[in-house]
């Protein structure tokens, strides 16, 4: 995939300077193409690389059980920022920063732009180095450009599929948001965190277009689960297995609210998130989502209950108003 770079020579360098004698690779769905292409390049040092084929999410996702049974000495982690403060297996994260040029696709969204004097800018790991370039097209074009710094992600301007502090931070300040990066998933994110439009500018596929009729349908989905979860009786709350989205203090006080409202509560502890294991409790009404707030709001319609995040609960139980939650937005904890 030459528009990522792997930073082969950097492998070798890390490989050598932890003395691993056996590697896990472990890489999202995007870029799993080139793992064996890689395996072969530390085959050659003399390394064993093994390549996990299991889904990857982020950096909260990182395979360390699964490198821990495997007596893995390093895991190299392609395509996201370090999230994870201490990690149990010594990592290396390699951000596979993009190699195409952001020109055209930030050109072409000027237009889109031209209701629209405040904007402001975000993107991913991967194109992070292009902000302050495509800053400079936005200013030329006559446009005051803000990039947001709440300090709790690695760059400036960065999101992740669940953090989105640094485009919280200047909601106020702008009137749009333009996000650099491939396909809708971040670009969503902004939108339902911010309430603001939202255009994005592919440089993959050199065009610029609005998420906002997306991002409405996405809103009226997760009311529809909000206003079924209040006839609900039982909730189960999920916890998350893996490392970086266990947050079973936040299950145990979200046990205690619906208990406190006359609601029964049980906990579910579990690695994938997925239709068929909810299912196996039919007594369950509906569920509250401790671990990744995206597997809520990005498919409702896979799971057959609603499938509540942490603040869509809080306006279940009374604790939030709908307008508060709005303010808050669908993530931020």
């Amino acid at each position: 995939m030459k528009d990522f770079d792997f930073e082969e020579e950097r492998i070798k360098q890390e490989i050598a300077k932890f003395g691993a004698k056996r590697v896990l690779l472990q890489l999202p769905e995007g870029l799993k193409v080139e793992g064996p292409r890689l395996a072969k390049i530390i085959e050659e040092t003399g390394t064993v690389p093994i390549i996990s084929a299991d889904p990857c999410y982020g950096a909260c996702d990182l395979a360390t059980a699964e490198a821990e049974r495997l007596g893995i000495d390093l895991i190299i982690h392609f395509g996201h920022a370090k999230l994870v403060k201490h990690e149990q297996v010594p990592t290396v994260y390699v951000e596979a920063r993009a190699t195409v040029t952001v020109d055209d696709a930030v050109e072409k969204s000027i237009p889109l732009l031209s209701k629209h004097d405040k904007i402001g800018l975000a993107t991913t790991v991967q194109h992070v180095q292009t902000l302050a370039y495509a800053r400079e097209i936005l200013v030329r074009a006559g446009k005051t450009v803000m990039i947001g710094d709440a300090g709790r992600v690695n760059y400036s301007g960065q999101v992740s599929g669940c953090d989105y502090s640094n485009v919280r931070s200047i909601a106020h300040d702008v009137e749009i948001f333009l996000f650099i990066g491939g396909g809708q998933f971040h670009a969503l994110g902004i939108a339902l965190s911010t309430f603001k439009p939202t255009i994005i500018a592919n440089p993959y596929e050199k065009r610029a277009y609005s998420i906002d009729e997306e991002a409405q349908k996405i809103l009226k989905q997760r009311w529809a689960c909000v206003e079924e979860a209040k006839h609900a009786t039982t909730f189960g709350v999920i916890v998350g297995l893996k490392l970086g989205q266990k947050q079973l203090d936040h299950a145990l006080r979200i046990k205690e609210i619906a208990e406190k409202n006359g609601k029964m509560a049980f906990l579910f502890a579990i690695r994938e998130i997925v239709p068929e294991a909810l299912m196996e409790f039919p007594t369950v009404d509906a569920y509250v989502n401790t671990a990744c707030p995206r597997i809520s709001i990005d498919a409702p319609s896979r799971f057959l209950k609603p499938v509540l995040t942490e603040n869509e609960f809080m306006v279940v139980s009374g604790e939030f108003s709908w307008e508060k939650l709005l303010k808050k937005g669908l993530f931020e904890r």
